[in-house]
């Protein structure tokens, strides 16, 4: 197993690949889940399997979870757009990890972010629950139609 780990990671510094920390699915589990994205509904999950060509070696597994919403729209916040029949999903994108973190060089603190492309916005197929939407809907208001605000997932939006 040592040997498969640390061959695991010399291919991955030499390709220049972010291994991405994750965290056991259970208690006595063996599996780590490295991505649960919400917004695009994926789990990337990996574990150490018995090698089928040797029993005695240990090869890295990882299990992609897709859930592809059937009545998602074009527009998530839009309940007229027109359906999605298109989705697409980048490994490289899905694990890219945009929290800053603070680093120590040369004894000053500096602050640096592990992904890249951290600025484009990430493309939903269902609401992430953690973030508000909210869709104009018309409103009578003496005798005036408005256009206000409504909650399309409330939770997140209003405070308890």
């Amino acid at each position: 197993m040592k040997s498969t780990w640390s061959l695991c990671v010399a291919l991955a510094v030499s390709l220049g690949i972010i291994l991405v920390a994750g965290y056991p699915v259970g208690p006595s589990d063996e599996e780590y889940v490295l991505v649960n994205n919400k917004c695009q509904c994926v789990t990337v999950t990996s574990k150490f399997v018995p090698s089928q060509e040797n029993p005695q070696e240990e090869v890295l597994e990882r299990n992609i979870r897709i859930i592809v919403p059937l009545k998602a729209r074009e527009n998530i916040s839009d309940p007229l757009s027109p359906l999605r029949t298109t989705f697409v999903y980048r490994l490289s994108e899905l694990c890219k990890n945009c929290e800053p973190i603070e680093i120590d060089l040369g004894g000053a603190i500096h602050q640096a972010q592990q992904g890249n492309s951290c600025e484009e916005p990430q493309t939903c197929y269902t609401y992430d629950r953690n973030e508000c939407y909210s869709s104009p809907v018309p409103l009578l208001h003496h005798g005036e139609v408005m256009q206000v605000p409504a909650a399309l997932t409330p939770d997140s939006c209003f405070a308890q």
